[in-house]
């Protein structure tokens, strides 16, 4: 299993960062990004602190570690400013908080994020197909999640992947242990939205692909 986008206590999350390291260890992980919220309030905060642990845990344990962010709720004006900070900070992965059908995230988001220097736009509910194939044409990769509040637009992440050609990753958006799944269950959410054997094994390769750019790491190796 990897996953690229997990919450520690530095944002809504339960656990400190270590303890979901650990814990994504025990569960036979490969790689994980800790990916907490952040805006203009605690960008320079969060960012360099999880930067900071997943250095001195690196080569501990046997996990690939990624120290990225998640900007959220942000006003799509200020994604730009803020993306160039959190890489300036440390960021290796940088997500957006996509329009998700639980939250009054501003419209046009979707958009935005997709015009955006990033690599994932997490749960991006009823996305439409004109973005899905931005996503495709800028290599930003659609997720679907297996965080319960966010899972019911999988299936329609999915039609529009398709349709569009774009790229899709399944992570977990943990915000704490219980979320956490191991291959078989990231399978069956995959099963449940509606992707094929051979389509669930492209998308578990788009994880590691991303893992590779930005870490350089190697598959069976981390």
């Amino acid at each position: 299993m990897i996953d690229l986008h997990t919450h520690t206590l530095l944002s809504d999350g339960a656990l400190v960062p270590t303890e979901l390291i650990r814990r994504a260890h025990a569960k036979g992980y490969k790689a994980i990004a800790i990916t907490d919220h952040v805006d203009d309030s605690n960008i320079d905060f969060v960012v360099p602190r999880t930067v900071k642990v997943c250095k001195k845990l690196s080569g501990i344990w046997d996990i690939k570690m990624i120290p990225g962010c998640e900007l959220t709720h942000v006003p799509p004006e200020r994604f730009s400013e803020l993306i160039e900070e959190a890489k300036r900070l440390g960021a290796k992965l940088i997500l957006i908080h996509g329009e998700t059908l639980a939250e009054p995230v501003v419209a046009g988001t979707n958009r935005k994020a997709l015009e955006s220097d990033i690599a994932i736009l997490t749960h991006p509910g009823l996305i439409s197909l004109e973005d899905a194939k931005l996503a495709r044409d800028n290599g930003i990769y659609l997720e679907i999640t297996a965080r319960s509040i966010h899972a019911s637009t999988n299936s329609h992440v999915v039609e529009m992947a398709r349709k569009a050609g774009a790229s899709l990753v399944l992570n977990t958006d943990a915000h704490e242990a219980k979320d956490l799944v191991t291959d078989d269950e990231a399978r069956e959410v995959a099963r449940a939205a509606g992707l094929g054997d051979g389509e669930i094994a492209i998308v578990f390769e788009n994880s590691k692909r991303i893992v590779e750019k930005v870490t350089e790491f190697t598959p069976g190796t981390g």
